[in-house]
């Protein structure tokens, strides 16, 4: 998540798109009133379960590596950014974890936890998907694999979008699993799109358009395709005919660009941009998507996170601060807007969230239906894990 190249919006909207850190305000609000007003189409409110978090921390578990054949402790240093699969009345955690030995800042890879209340959890030993001597490794090494988001098929078949970082690029990539235990990697979700034309370009964060139900999130179709929302700095969205293959949408002919693009997205001039940043907002410098998106009767619910710059964006919260807020699209067009939050409804606000490898950070990334609650798992400061609860009727 750390990793932004910069670039400028222009049209009133400047992004910068670059990581500065500092101390967060004192401030311990965690549910903002007017966050809740006039938005009943949105998941609210959340409130951190502050008597449990963060419920993970970084740990001691190790496994053998394939590619350095050594012993590695490859959570030691931090765990974050989980995906989220409710199965067999039970929690599983696919979460984000560093070694202290990679370049640049430690090889993720994604690891398996599992829980019977949704916030205590017991980890597997060993990660379930990393980098390994595969067609994939020069994606993968040493940056690793990173920011899982998991989603089913209506015949229980697993679905993960994760990010390969080579320590220079990130790449969005897919695998697939029956049991959340073996995974098989993809590849590049935007192989077999324009003739690869989007294959060497800056992509991220894959949140499929979904139905939750019975606590599974199963990606389902509009109009006789399957929905993605991706990116970092703006989130764009794709379709697929298969969960596996993906194609970005591009404007049509008729359509101009709404900003001027520099930086990775100089790469991707035709792309049809759906959630832009916002000028004097908390999500000035970017935006990116969360855990799967929500089918609902009103619409399509995303749930994203973004990036704030104080002089261009929102000057109460400090340089660099990664808050939440959600949008609901429309269900007929995906990439219509409907209803946008006016304001964040989550944001740092505790010592672990504003202080740690990336200060003043909650990354939303997680969500599950469980047990007539609504949990929502995030990243806390790229150190550490910790949940929200929403109680349901």
């Amino acid at each position: 998540m750390k990793y932004f190249p910069i670039f400028f919006f222009s049209l009133i909207i400047v992004v910068s798109c670059h990581n500065n850190s500092t101390t967060a305000s004192n401030t311990s609000t965690t549910v903002l009133k007017d966050s809740i007003e006039n938005t009943d189409w949105a998941l609210l409110p959340f409130v951190k379960i502050d008597s449990v978090n963060p419920i993970m921390a970084p740990g001691t578990n190790s496994f053998i590596d394939p590619i350095l054949h050594t012993t590695v402790l490859w959570e030691q240093k931090d765990v974050f950014n989980p995906a989220i699969v409710v199965k067999d009345n039970k929690v599983y955690m696919l979460y984000r974890a560093q070694d202290k030995i990679g370049k640049p800042d430690g090889t993720s890879r994604i690891g398996l936890a599992i829980s019977e209340d949704g916030i205590h959890f017991k980890r597997m030993n060993a990660p379930v998907l990393y980098p390994t001597n595969d067609a994939y490794k020069k994606l993968e090494w040493q940056g690793g694999c990173e920011d899982p988001r998991v989603v089913e098929d209506d015949k229980g078949e697993y679905y993960m979008t994760y990010t390969a970082f080579d320590g220079d690029s990130a790449r969005l990539m897919i695998a697939t699993s029956k049991d959340l235990l073996n995974w098989k990697k993809e590849g590049h979700v935007f192989a077999s799109a324009f003739n690869g034309k989007y294959v060497n370009t800056w992509t991220k964060s894959g949140s499929i358009v979904c139905k939750y139900e019975n606590g599974k999130a199963v990606a389902t179709k509009i109009n006789n395709k399957y929905w993605m929302y991706w990116g970092d700095c703006f989130i764009w969205s794709a379709t697929s005919d298969d969960l596996i293959h993906w194609t970005p949408v591009e404007m049509t002919n008729d359509e101009k660009p709404i900003v001027e693009l520099k930086s990775h997205a100089v790469a991707m001039p035709r792309l049809k941009i759906v959630i832009p940043t916002r000028n004097k907002k908390f999500d000035s410098d970017l935006v990116e998507p969360g855990p799967p998106a929500m089918l609902t009767d009103k619409g399509i619910l995303l749930i994203y996170n973004s990036r704030n710059i104080p002089s261009i964006g929102d000057s109460l919260l400090a340089e660099g601060t990664y808050a939440a807020a959600q949008v609901l699209l429309d269900k007929n067009d995906p990439t219509k807007i409907l209803h946008r939050m006016n304001t964040y409804f989550i944001k740092p606000d505790k010592k672990y969230e504003y202080s740690g490898q990336v200060n003043n950070v909650c990354f939303l990334e997680g969500l599950a239906f469980f047990k007539n609650k609504c949990y929502l798992y995030y990243g806390t400061a790229d150190s550490k894990i910790a949940v929200a609860v929403k109680e349901m009727k």
